[in-house]
């Protein structure tokens, strides 16, 4: 979801659940990890992720619940007086 905000936007996690539904050791190979936004709303969004390994075989699953928020304005960094 990070990758699909706005700058000058931010978020903060309101929920994470992980299913862990098998190890993972040297011999499950590449890992590979599939994530997409499943609700992007103003406030809130919802994303989704799968992580298999190199056989294609389910090693675990989580979702999360953000909430979006502008970010204050940057201040320039001034010197201490």
């Amino acid at each position: 979801m990070h990758s699909t905000l706005p700058l000058g936007r931010g978020y903060t996690t309101l929920e994470i659940k992980v299913n862990y539904l098998r190890a993972v050791t040297a011999a499950s190979g590449v890992l590979t990890a599939v994530g997409h936004v499943v609700h992007a709303g103003s406030r809130q969004a919802v994303a989704e992720a799968r992580l298999s390994d190199e056989a294609g075989r389910l090693c675990a699953t989580a979702s999360t619940t953000c909430l979006l928020f502008d970010l204050p304005e940057a201040r320039a960094a001034a010197p201490a007086a």
